[in-house]
């Protein structure tokens, strides 16, 4: 509930409902309160989170990747195309025209090249797949990893130092050695805790192509054989390509011999070609290792992406793909890959390491408020994502554990916007997947007359309290629309979940070295009772039964008002939900029926020592109170029985509590049974600061007082009334004057009072009643006029007590036509 800076709403009972903004809110309090409707507002501005700019083109990481993938494709397509008509040029013009004729030398050099450009130029879409493939094998951390698995050339200098480094020296480790060193070892102790299920495919980084020969024959080490014998080739055909065109020595042509009158030219423009090409590919591998070994490119990416150690896997992943695609397509088909879409695809992959790569990119993404925007948008329009994200939150295998906290994350993330929200909630099986999270059950019974214990799971392997507090997080963002809290509550045992987490018991409360983390649970828990039971219409109604049809409901939230005068944000979360469960009849009479409920509401509500800033629970305490006496004998009964009729008097004159205070004592004198006559007669004590703030005081205050008057005079005798006014200064005259005037003010119902014209008629009434002179000053002062102008303007805003939105609850007994024609009729006998 919004709080904002207004006076005038101190004391007034807030339950927002449509005002979706306010619903944001965790622990504010709003302007509008249940005795007023309630204005739609702008739903589109409150549901929309914040709008940022969009990250610029240079901010994307990911473009120095494709940019990089692109500029090597074209060296790479350069070579390739090169090597082609120089192998083409050989095969048809050189063996084909001059096979005969070539010298030995030339024969061999020439078939030499051929074999090694024609392998390397038809083999390369393999040697890419060789290294695409290489990218993967979470299961040996520091092998897979970037780190570990640096550019062969790096490797072998790194090796060759350590040969030649004094023993000491290397038996201190890098640092870099001791991150990869300790990754290697968190990733052997996780994966000796938790056994993946074993599948019943290969994972191609693990392939071993030969029997007895496993570590050079691993896929993953294929690669850098076909690296080095890509650098061997190429370095071979520049070797033999420049000795030839420094030597010429093509040997002799006769003269007149005119089949080898072109032989030179034939063989030098061959030779230009292969060292041409072969220049082309080194400079490609010279920028590749420019880029990746020296200037860091992958590093800088991933540290831009803020994907941590582990990201240099997917990091080169895409770089692969990219690069990939530009070589086999078009070179600028890379161009179109960016990260959010390559982890999206990676969802969907049957390898397990691909599922958690692609979840922990998509997390980290939307979790960055440079790409979350993006990110959540394309996640959003994709509902085959979605779907995918929601069935991971029932992998319950701890070796599943990481994919499904970033899928829960992501998710959190996902139900902040309010489409998005309602697609999660669409998907069939969506809330009893995010119910899936929440670690809590109660062991069975052997009979129906007890409730089995609650068990909160808990393991020191797997992380339980956080999957409960994202799915708590979850609940609460699409709780935030009206048609998700019914989909909410027809989910099967979700909501005797949800309030399970709502018991904060009295050593947790007092607790000083209580951790974050617990409040947290209890605080999120009753956000999304709160939100629940404050829904609208139909469906609003049936939660509110059902929530208070779970026996805890009430007893945790007494048992918060009870000990949590620390955590006044607790405090004030479950006396909104006690506001909110009122509307229903049989709740009111439940939580006027459990122990302790109404007594702990006036303890806070009387609290004492609160700033005048810090009494939103103070005053939430009032609204509830006069929620709970509205049109409730056993409550009335019950609030009679603590005997705070005078301390409810004493209020009056307290700023942050009058409104409520008057509310609570209007609703005691207008419900309590006729037996409780004498106990309400302390109410009359109340009568000169009730006259003083109608004099006085405007708006909702001026409302309350007028309608609380007309509640405390009835309990006087003419004598006694008389004296109260000769006492306060105040003439009833001048009362009438000030009642007159209400009416001409308000010549139209008021949102903010819709009451206070059937308030100023009950009084005048009651007035004139009293006493027959006080109907002449009435007639003198036009009243008739002011009562046939309400007769005009009338309208169902003043028939109610309470709003629902802007749905009235509650209707008065006696309409305002018939207060007018009473009134109308006491000043015709005059």
């Amino acid at each position: 509930m919004d709080r904002r800076t207004s006076t005038e709403s101190e004391g007034s009972i807030h339950l927002q409902i449509s005002d979706l903004s306010a619903r944001l809110g965790e622990t504010g309090s709003g302007v509008l309160t249940i005795f007023e409707p309630q204005k739609r507002g702008s739903i589109s501005n409150a549901t929309s989170s914040v709008s940022r700019a969009r990250p610029a083109a240079h901010a994307v990481p990911e473009k120095k990747l494709t940019l990089f993938a692109l500029r090597l494709a074209v060296l790479e397509k350069a070579a390739t195309g090169l090597g082609t008509l120089g192998f083409i040029w050989a095969t048809v013009v050189l063996l084909g025209g001059f096979a005969i004729t070539l010298d030995k030398t030339d024969f061999w050099f020439i078939t030499i090249i051929l074999l090694i450009e024609g392998t390397r130029i038809f083999s390369r879409s393999h040697e890419l797949e060789w290294q695409h493939q290489a990218t993967w094998s979470l299961a040996d951390a520091g092998i897979n990893s970037f780190r570990a698995i640096k550019s062969s050339s790096h490797f072998i200098i790194e090796t060759v130092k350590a040969v030649f480094r004094p023993i000491a020296v290397a038996r201190k480790p890098s640092r870099r050695s001791r991150d990869i060193t300790e990754s290697m070892h968190r990733a052997s102790h996780r994966s000796g805790e938790q056994k993946r299920t074993k599948t019943r495919t290969w994972k191609t980084s693990d392939v071993p192509l030969l029997p007895y020969s496993q570590w050079v024959f691993l896929s993953r080490n294929v690669s850098k054989l076909l690296y080095w014998l890509q650098l061997a080739s190429a370095t071979a055909c520049v070797v033999l390509a420049t000795m030839k065109l420094v030597k010429q020595n093509f040997g002799e042509v006769a003269k007149g011999d005119a089949d080898k009158r072109n032989l030179k030219s034939a063989l030098i423009i061959f030779y230009a070609l292969a060292l041409a090409e072969a220049l082309l590919f080194l400079m490609e591998k010279a920028y590749w290792e420019w880029q990746v070994t020296y200037c860091k490119l992958l590093d800088k990416v991933n540290k831009e992406c803020e994907l941590g150690s582990s990201g240099l896997v997917s990091i080169r992943r895409f770089f692969y793909d990219a690069y990939s695609k530009c070589v086999n397509g078009s070179i600028f088909d890379g161009l179109e890959m960016d990260m959010v879409s390559f982890a999206m695809d990676l969802l969907f992959s049957n390898s397990p390491e691909e599922q958690l790569i692609g979840a922990q990119i998509l997390r980290q993404f939307a979790t960055n408020n440079q790409f979350s925007d993006d990110t959540l948008q394309k996640i959003g329009i994709t509902l085959s994502v979605i779907e995918r994200l929601v069935e991971m939150l029932n992998w319950k295998d701890p070796a599943e554990e990481e994919i499904r906290l970033s899928a829960a994350e992501i998710l959190s993330k996902l139900a902040g916007k309010k489409q998005n929200s309602l697609r999660v909630a669409g998907i069939p099986g969506a809330l009893e997947s995010i119910s899936s999270l929440l670690h809590i059950k109660r062991s069975s019974v052997g009979g129906a007359d007890e409730i089995a214990e609650k068990n909160i799971i808990d393991n020191e392997g797997y992380d339980f309290w956080t999957f409960n507090h994202l799915a708590l997080l979850i609940l609460k963002k699409l709780a935030l629309d009206h048609d998700n809290c019914g989909k909410i509550g027809n989910t099967r045992g979700l909501l005797p979940k949800i309030i399970d987490f709502t018991h904060a018991g009295e050593r947790l409360l007092k607790n000083e070295n209580v951790t974050p983390s617990q409040i947290k649970t209890v605080k999120r828990s009753l956000q999304v009772v709160k939100l629940l039971a404050s829904t609208t219409g139909s469906t609003g109604k049936q939660l509110r039964k059902e929530l208070s049809e779970v026996v805890f409901t009430i007893s945790n939230i007494r048992d918060i008002l009870r000990y949590g005068e620390k955590h006044p944000v607790l405090q004030k979360l479950g006396i909104e939900i006690l506001t909110s469960l009122a509307f229903e009849e049989d709740a009111t009479e439940r939580i006027g029926g459990t122990g302790g409920v109404l007594k702990e509401l006036f303890n806070i509500f009387f609290r004492e020592g609160t700033q005048e800033n810090q009494n939103h629970v103070e005053i939430a305490a009032g609204e509830a109170l006069s929620m709970l006496a509205s049109e409730s004998h056993c409550n009335c009964h019950q609030i009679l029985k603590l005997k705070v009729i005078e301390k409810l008097v004493g209020a009056l004159e307290v700023p942050m509590l009058r409104i409520s205070a008057a509310r609570i004592l209007g609703n005691l004198c207008t419900y309590s049974s006729g037996d409780c006559f004498e106990q309400l007669r302390g109410v009359t004590a109340a009568a000169p600061i009730v006259l003083r703030a109608i004099m006085t005081e405007e708006n909702k205050l001026q409302e309350v007082m007028i309608g609380l008057a007309a509640h405390v005079f009835k309990f006087m005798s003419s004598q006694e009334s008389s004296t109260m006014f000769e006492s306060v200064g105040i003439q009833e005259s001048e009362l009438a004057f000030v009642l007159v005037q209400v009416l001409k003010k308000y010549q139209y119902p008021p949102i903010k009072t819709p009451r206070i014209r059937r308030f100023v008629i009950v009084l005048a009434i009651w007035m004139m009643r009293h006493k027959e002179r006080n109907i002449k000053v009435f007639k003198d002062m036009e009243m008739e006029r002011e009562l046939e102008c309400i007769m005009e303007t009338t309208s169902e805003l003043e028939s109610f007590n309470v709003f629902s939105g802007t749905v009235g609850l509650s209707r008065h007994s006696t309409t305002i036509h018939s207060l007018v024609e009473t009134a109308m009729k006491l000043l015709e006998d005059k």
